[in-house]
């Protein structure tokens, strides 16, 4: 078997290990809203934020360790003891009696999250440099395992529930855990082990990457692209059934029909980076989620407020008070009146304007004084399939996003992708931990949905400024040759 063929053959195993992990990692965006919506438990807003961050939190802080671990062992006996261990906390799951055995399990089977620092590891060290981007893109298209949990867990859970409303949903964190265990043992039969050859380094030496800003910017990106993918992978659904009034089944279509472009897409991405260079795709991407985050920040609402009225022009006494008019004098005011028959749009913002008459007959008034307050009432309907439309739109930006910051990895630290791959995934799993949280206390806190999109917003506009301030800091200090090969080398 060539060189080639053997590494795609690790690739294939490495991406079908980390799509059912990503299935697992995000099955708490689902089971956690079907169990609070059925009354089986009965936990608040912030408490159901807390259940869907949590797995998050685990495979996101532990994804550095993970990351050393793989670079240390490899990624044959690292990968198989995660699939087979974290099997056993979701065998575990359907004995959950409260929040806090729930997040306990919750927390343990996190572990699967990890697998995405395991797999970048494991996976470039089979490929050459000019091969990375893709590579890394395919492996990435495992993100579209959270597609499968929300396309096909809401059907499931209906299903099991059918014959047993109370105990059910038992049988979909059993199955979870069976495929995830048979994976470890197909991973630790099939595939090989393949390590950086390195000299042995201290604790510090691993950890000395991590002083470079440029870690620290990429796991900034990561945060945003990769964090808001996990994030609302769970978080869609709920958002459709409350907003949309949609049905668990559908809303978990809606939500697969975000995931799955978006994670598939990520091999795109991968190619397109090693095309055009990693930085054009950021500049993309990043001004694309500022865009689209800021059109998907306006809400369902109707909004009345104060408009235009009408003052006196001179003192006098009201001699007439109509719905349509108000007389002082010899002069006549008109009255605009309310249009209830008016229909808003169904796409666009919209409003009407009307006047509401505040003086009475023969009341003495001043110039200057109203006579008739101003009201303008704004509607907009937050069309749902437009709100789909650019929900994916975004999704897709970000999965393009997610293979152009991993680009970087190999090119800048052959040695240590373990440790820097883990880092940046680490700061980006940990935008899909404090994702739920945040959007959470947001709702509490506004009483929107849409809040949530405000934060992508500030997000995204400070991914974007950074990464421009240093382009232009780096154009001003190198040559203008340099600059136009910047995006291969920086």
């Amino acid at each position: 078997m060539s060189d080639l063929s053997q590494s795609h053959r690790i690739l294939f195993f490495n991406t079908l290990a980390f799509i059912v992990c990503f299935a697992c990692w995000t099955l708490n965006g689902v089971l956690v809203t079907f169990l609070n919506d059925r009354g089986i438990f009965e936990w608040s807003v912030v408490e159901i934020g807390w259940l869907l961050g949590i797995p998050i939190l685990t495979g996101s802080v532990m994804r550095l360790p993970m990351g050393i671990l793989t670079d240390k062992f490899g990624g044959k006996p690292v990968y198989s003891c995660l699939l087979i261990l974290s099997s056993i906390p979701l065998f575990l799951l359907p004995f959950a009696y409260n929040f806090w055995t729930f997040a306990i399990l919750s927390f343990l089977f996190g572990m699967v999250g990890t697998s995405f620092a395991v797999g970048v590891g494991c996976t470039s060290v089979y490929y050459p440099k000019e091969w990375q981007g893709r590579a890394l893109g395919i492996f990435g298209m495992g993100n579209s395992g959270a597609a499968l949990t929300t396309f096909l867990a809401p059907t499931l859970l209906t299903k099991f529930s059918e014959s047993d409303p109370e105990n059910g949903w038992k049988w979909l964190p059993v199955i979870y855990a069976s495929v995830l265990l048979t994976m470890g043992i197909v991973f630790l039969i099939f595939t090989k082990n393949k390590k950086i050859e390195a000299a042995p380094k201290t604790v510090s030496q691993v950890f000395k990457p991590l002083k470079s800003v440029r870690v620290w910017r990429f796991g900034l990106y990561y945060f945003l692209v990769f964090g808001s993918f996990v994030t609302f992978s769970q978080w869609l659904l709920p958002n459709f059934l409350n907003v949309y009034h949609t049905t668990l089944v559908m809303g978990g279509i809606f939500a697969a029909i975000f995931s799955l472009p978006s994670g598939v897409i990520r091999a795109y991405g991968g190619f397109l980076s090693d095309r055009f260079g990693a930085r054009k795709v950021m500049y993309w991407v990043l001004s694309s989620s500022v865009v689209l985050s800021f059109l998907l920040m306006f809400p369902k609402m109707d909004i009345t407020t104060s408009g235009s009225g009408i003052t006196a022009a001179k003192a006098g006494t009201v001699t007439e008070v109509a719905k349509d008019k108000i007389v002082i004098g010899d002069k006549t005011y008109p009255i605009a009146v309310e249009d209830k028959e008016a229909k808003h749009s169904r796409f666009f913002p919209s409003k009407k304007s009307w006047q509401e008459v505040v003086v009475e007959q023969n009341q003495q008034v001043q110039k200057k004084d109203l006579l008739a307050e101003g009201i303008t009432q704004i509607h907009f309907e937050a069309n749902m399939w437009i709100y789909l439309v650019l929900v994916i739109l975004i999704g897709s930006a970000w999965g393009i996003g997610s293979a152009a910051v991993y680009k970087h990895i190999p090119d800048y630290f052959p040695n240590e992708v373990g440790v820097v791959g883990g880092m940046v995934g680490m700061l980006g799993g940990l935008g899909g931990f404090v994702g739920p949280i945040i959007f959470g206390y947001l709702l509490s806190t506004t009483g929107f949905w849409t809040s949530s999109w405000m934060f992508i917003l500030a997000i995204s506009l400070i991914c974007l400024i950074w990464m421009h301030r240093v382009v232009v800091k780096l154009m001003k200090e190198k040559s203008p040759e340099y600059a136009k090969d910047m995006d291969r080398k920086h």
